[in-house]
């Protein structure tokens, strides 16, 4: 099946994100950002049914480059991406400076939206009426819509519905990702947000539960590595089929455990590694994962390598 098509304008997205998309991580030789694996990675990416990649989010091991990493690799995957993949930014830093400088960057390098962790550091004072005007500032100086993201098991801070809804108001707040797997919570931000603000499910374990609330789509770790899978997931949800979704749905289960919480990006590294992605080492101090835990993986990952996730051609 093709990949989806997208409208962007060079002010941002034109029409509402959905689909499936990637959260990319960034690849490592000897220490460095390798922008050749990079790139035949992208490549691979564009022959699958993927709506859009996420570069420099958890995945991509945003809080372990410094900044000239981070734009170099932004303009890079801007450049080099497939046309009908939209990219989307991870710009969050502890300061609300730090990210709206970040975001300008991105917007300058060619990102279509960004993807903006909460501060998280001074958790104790991070309220909600303090994260609402950092997200607010943030939005205001954005020259590309912005979405929020809340992942409670890296931040330790859950963003309530209350909290979403109410910065769905603002018009470059154009939504959400939500890994907390809190699908209540995910349908409460559905329910009250503005016509048309994008939730996407934060990982494969809930994409199909997210779906049936409302959710459009998913930022999905798994879906580096079996994005077609993922994509049908979506497409059998909307056409009705309900048995044959969830039967998908509790397939991926195990493997996308395995490159989240069980092994983390070293997990979902030796997953690229074994299906034929540019994955390699993580950077320190993460560790990579052993050779039973790689063994693991393989054998989790075997049932879809028959499939043809990024395989074509």
């Amino acid at each position: 099946m093709a990949a989806p098509e997208h409208t962007t304008t060079a002010e941002g997205l034109s029409t509402p994100m959905r689909g499936i998309y990637a959260p990319i991580p960034t690849p490592f030789e000897v220490g460095e950002v390798s922008l050749k694996h990079l790139r035949a990675n992208l490549e691979r990416w564009g022959r699958t049914r993927l709506a859009g990649l996420v570069v420099l989010g958890t995945n991509g091991e945003a809080c372990l480059l410094d900044e000239d990493e981070k734009v170099e690799t932004i303009a890079f995957v801007c450049e080099h991406a497939p046309v009908h993949l939209t990219v989307m930014a991870g710009t969050g830093q502890e300061s609300t400076r730090a990210t709206i400088r970040l975001t300008r960057k991105a917007a300058q390098m060619g990102a279509k939206a960004a993807l903006v962790l909460n501060p998280h550091y001074y958790k104790g004072s991070m309220t909600e009426e303090a994260l609402r005007r950092h997200y607010w500032e943030v939005a205001d100086a954005s020259p590309i819509p912005v979405l929020l993201y809340n992942m409670p098991r890296n931040t330790g801070l859950n963003m309530s519905a209350a909290l979403a809804v109410r910065l769905a108001e603002h018009p470059n707040i154009v939504g959400i990702k939500d890994s907390s797997g809190d699908v209540v919570q995910m349908a409460q931000v559905v329910a009250g947000a503005k016509a048309g603000f994008t939730v996407f499910a934060g990982s494969g374990s809930f994409l199909l539960p997210a779906l049936s609330v409302g959710a459009v789509g998913g930022t999905l770790a798994v879906a580096n590595v079996i994005a077609d899978t993922c994509a049908e997931i979506q497409s059998l949800f909307e056409a009705g089929r309900i048995a044959e979704a969830a039967d998908l749905q509790r397939r991926i289960i195990p493997l996308n455990a395995a490159v989240t919480a069980r092994w983390g990006v070293a997990g979902l590294k030796a997953a690229m590694d074994l299906s034929g992605y540019w994955g390699g080492l993580p950077r320190p101090p993460l560790l990579p994962v052993g050779d039973e835990e790689r063994k693991e993986i393989a054998r989790l990952l075997q049932p879809f390598l028959l499939l043809t996730d990024g395989r074509e051609g």
